[in-house]
C-alpha cells in the first residue's frame, strides 16, 4: 500500500500499554505498527465530522433512572 501513496515520516511517541497493545493488533491482524496507526488516524479523522448537537440530542433520556431534583432543591444563592 505504501508503494502507492506519498508518506511523511512522523516520530511519535507512546507508552508502554499503547505500544503493546497496538504491538497486539498488528500481529493478529498481520500488518505493521504504521499501518495499525494509520488506520486508527483515518478512523478519527472519519469520525471528526459528528455534528456535536445532533450528538447530544440523540441521547436524549438514553438515561431512564436519571431524576431531577426538585425546584425545591435547588440552589438560590
Amino acid at each position: 500500500m505504501l508503494c502507492c501513496m506519498s508518506a511523511t515520516r512522523t516520530q511519535v511517541y507512546f507508552t508502554p500499554e499503547q505500544r503493546r497493545r497496538i504491538d497486539q493488533v498488528a500481529q493478529t491482524e498481520g500488518v505493521t505498527l504504521a499501518e495499525v496507526v494509520r488506520r486508527a488516524v483515518d478512523a478519527y479523522l472519519a469520525d471528526s465530522h459528528v455534528d456535536a448537537e445532533a450528538a447530544l440530542a440523540a441521547t436524549f433520556g438514553a438515561d431512564p433512572h436519571a431524576t431531577a431534583p426538585s425546584r425545591d432543591e435547588w440552589d438560590r444563592g
